[in-house]
């Protein structure tokens, strides 16, 4: 009979062979997010619709994935986490298969947002499911660890996305997706073990959370912080086409270099928030990408767009992070919730800004797009100082 240690070692071993694998699956349904718009200048040639048509595509994604993730996670909360994390999975492999062979922007509307129903299942099981695996105090580093899946799509998946749309064509670059997809379901299911159930999230918790307005506040941060982004990101693709008159190469690399800063930022936030504060980490990250923003339409080359970027990919991801690890701190006892709920807030603040931009870019063309980006992150920027300022003052009890 094999002894503690050799115990604790098979258990360590069980632990990070399953955080490796939920990691990768993290990238693949990062991978699926950004597909629309690592492949928008293609997807919206070969179908015959506008740059703010096919953008919309991002909207309704976004918003099933903003409403999915609670109400799934509600409606799933007793399924062993091994057949629903596979499952999620392989329907999104299919998902994305059958968005590649849609004949038409009709079809591919409504075949998107079933799709992308599995990604609002994967990602925020998947972290209540390291939650209960990993040891209390591995438990925050393990979270953190999964979620560099995403940070991983962006460096690897968005250029990946523009190239292979710009070369080969947007249903390849699904394809791609639905293979990820795939290899992802297999590592999951041959990864983790049966018999894995979180803990379900209580009424009274989901009360107390939209009770409090500070904690609302917070969250609302998320949804502000998001919209700003993606008013402009959404439609980076055409933007650095039509207005850069940048290669499909280029446009691969300033994919790759804003998502190289994205990943270092996300490192340096996890290395260093606890020396300076969650909140105050926010306030900074949210002025970095303001600060981008404000001078996005200067330049007129790549380089000089490439260095523009710089602020916005160190703040990109790790904004969010950041959001996360300042809900957990402020109410420890409300974070099943607090997750949840902040999850739907960055997939809220995904459709009204992909949704705004695209009417901006249908009325007046892309100028305007990062002044009004700016304003949703000044919003987001002066509620969390609100936020930060009350709970000086009143600490929050749970």
């Amino acid at each position: 009979m094999p002894d503690r240690a050799e115990l604790s070692r098979q258990d360590g071993a069980a632990v990070k062979g399953s955080r490796n694998a939920l990691l990768f699956g993290n990238f693949a349904i990062g991978c699926g997010v950004m597909v629309v718009p690592g492949s928008l200048n293609d997807l919206v040639i070969d179908l015959g619709v506008s740059v703010a048509l096919g953008g919309q595509l991002i909207t309704a994604g976004a918003a099933m994935l903003c409403f999915g993730a609670p109400l799934l996670a509600a409606l799933l909360a007793h399924v062993d986490r091994r057949r629903l994390l596979a499952i999620s999975l392989l329907c999104y492999a299919l998902g994305h298969a059958a968005c590649a062979l849609a004949p038409g922007y009709a079809a591919l509307l409504p075949l998107r947002m079933v799709a992308l129903l599995a990604a609002a299942v994967y990602t925020p099981q998947a972290a209540a499911t390291m939650g209960v695996m990993a040891p209390a105090h591995q438990r925050g580093r393990a979270i953190t660890y999964i979620f560099l899946g995403w940070s991983l799509a962006s460096v690897l998946g968005m250029p990946l996305h523009s190239y292979i749309g710009e070369t080969w064509g947007w249903r390849w670059a699904f394809a791609l997706v639905t293979a990820l997809s795939l290899a992802a379901a297999w590592w999951v299911w041959r990864s983790l073990p049966d018999g894995l159930h979180p803990p379900v999230l209580s009424l009274a918790s989901w009360r107390r959370v939209f009770s409090e307005p500070v904690l609302m506040a917070i969250v609302l941060v998320t949804a502000l912080a998001g919209a700003g982004q993606f008013t402009l990101f959404s439609y980076m693709a055409p933007y650095y086409r039509q207005m850069l008159g940048a290669s499909a190469g280029q446009i691969s690399f300033l994919f790759l270099w804003y998502g190289a800063f994205g990943l270092a930022g996300n490192l340096l936030l996890s290395r260093h928030v606890d020396r300076f504060g969650a909140a105050r980490a926010v306030a900074w990250l949210l002025g970095c990408i303001a600060l981008s923003m404000a001078v996005f339409d200067l330049p007129t080359t790549v380089i000089g767009m490439a260095i523009a970027l710089v602020p916005w990919g160190l703040g990109c991801f790790a904004c969010n992070s950041a959001q996360q690890a300042r809900l957990g701190q402020t109410a420890p006892a409300l974070a099943p919730a607090l997750m949840a709920l902040n999850t739907s807030a960055i997939y809220l603040g995904q459709a009204i800004g992909a949704a705004s931009g695209g009417l901006m870019v249908a009325a007046a063309g892309y100028a305007p797009l990062h002044l009004a980006g700016l304003g949703w992150l000044a919003a987001a920027l002066a509620l969390s100082l609100w936020a930060t300022r009350r709970l000086t003052r009143t600490p929050f009890h749970a």
